[in-house]
């Protein structure tokens, strides 16, 4: 595509974004879940018009990886509620990695089975799926809840778990990727351990350094322009150097150097600049959120739920399951050696606010076509973010009161 051509499009998906916001009012659906409709119906019609959208299967995972991954992990990390974020650290920390392993694999293990197609759908599929899977997206559900005055610690650990997963999920979709694509179609569980560990604390590390030395330059900034400049070069730096050259998470690079230097930005004596910062994040994260989800939309082909629906039942199906088993596991585990442990409530509602989102999409499009089963993948990753945008998301406020209604 030509400079002009991406500026087109760049104007065309901003355009669609802004359209949808009434409409989702109009219609009181989540933002997410009209974004995927207006952009399956603009691209239907810039078919039918004979015009070329420009967007092709073989540039997806550049596209999505280095531009769009580092803002969407950025902006929630440099977002969040820390003083909340830290006093839920543990529970946290046990739905986003502990938590996130037990969904891929269960998810994995359900949809090997229940396609039982070995050769067409590998083990090596499988665990892709579920790695791209685990990954949740809160957005609609946190939205709901405010609305609804869900209490804040819930909200914080939908948000908390949401952005620690994707980290976990990238890094093991990055594995299985690798070991996809590798002739051996094998690994080692200590060794797939000890990459994991290498990537992950590689990359948490090296998050913590940037962002640092971020959070130090920012005292010296001269103004909000500049400290908006410098955390949006730290937001690509910190994960280019350590994807790049360092070869560990760029994911947990870009996350931590977000937290660190948000932390540091709180410390100083202004709040002006920090406040304007924090508002340019989310008008940045907001239009990566938007495209991410007209995407999904434009690449929708109604063949998939043709040839493809029984997968995306059995996939709809395991996640369910694998993420009610996580969450209760987990939780109910780690309740025991709490002074406040989550009821039983309070975890149903994390259950089903577990959707898939942005995250999940841009490892589903960024799957290399030189996979057979790259279309399945994606098929069903499909399948399953609709679910939760068009099902889960607008029932979750049914859930709560339900369960507050409940003696």
């Amino acid at each position: 595509m030509s400079i002009e051509q991406i500026t087109a499009s760049l104007v065309v998906l901003l355009l669609l974004a802004f359209i949808a916001e009434p409409i989702a009012r109009w219609l009181r659906l989540p933002y997410s879940s009209v974004l995927v409709i207006v952009g399956f119906v603009a691209s239907e019609v810039a078919v039918f018009s004979g015009i070329d959208t420009g967007l092709r299967a073989d540039n997806f995972h550049d596209l999505i990886f280095f531009v769009f991954i580092p803002i969407l992990v950025f902006e929630s990390a440099y977002r969040i509620n820390k003083p909340l974020l830290w006093k839920n650290l543990v529970p946290i920390t046990m739905l986003a990695v502990i938590g996130v392993l037990l969904t891929a694999l269960i998810t994995a293990v359900g949809l090997y089975l229940g396609i039982a197609h070995p050769v067409g759908f590998p083990l090596i599929a499988a665990l892709l799926t579920g790695a791209i899977l685990a990954a949740t997206d809160p957005v609609a559900v946190v939205a709901r809840l405010r609305e609804i005055g869900a209490p804040d610690r819930l909200n914080v650990l939908l948000e908390g778990e949401s952005l620690f997963n994707d980290a976990t999920a990238i890094v093991l979709f990055g594995l299985f990727i690798s070991v996809a694509l590798s002739l051996e179609q094998s690994i080692a569980v200590s060794d797939a351990i000890t990459e994991f560990l290498k990537l992950f604390l590689g990359g948490v590390v090296t998050g913590l350094v940037t962002g640092v030395i971020a959070g130090l330059l920012a005292r010296i900034a001269g103004s909000a322009v500049m400290i908006g400049l410098l955390s949006l070069m730290l937001a690509y730096g910190a994960y280019l150097l350590a994807e790049n050259i360092l070869e560990v998470s760029g994911v947990m690079s870009t996350l931590t150097a977000a937290i660190a230097m948000s932390v540091m930005q709180d410390k100083l004596p202004g709040k002006a600049e920090s406040k304007a910062n924090h508002h340019f994040w989310s008008v940045i994260g907001h239009m990566a959120n938007a495209i991410v989800f007209i995407i999904m939309g434009v690449t929708i082909t109604l063949s998939m739920f043709q040839e493809r629906w029984l997968a995306m039942l059995i996939a709809i199906a395991a996640v369910l399951v694998a993420r009610a088993v996580s969450t209760y596991s987990s939780l109910s585990l780690l309740g025991l050696f709490q002074k406040e442990p989550l009821d039983l409530r309070s975890q149903t509602v994390i259950v089903w606010g577990g959707l898939r989102g942005a995250v999940a999409l841009a490892l589903a499009l960024s799957i290399p076509i030189s996979l057979d089963y790259w279309w399945t993948i994606q098929s069903i990753a499909f399948g399953v973010v609709l679910f939760t945008l068009f099902i889960q998301a607008p029932t979750i406020h049914l859930i709560v009161k339900r369960l507050q209604s409940r003696p």
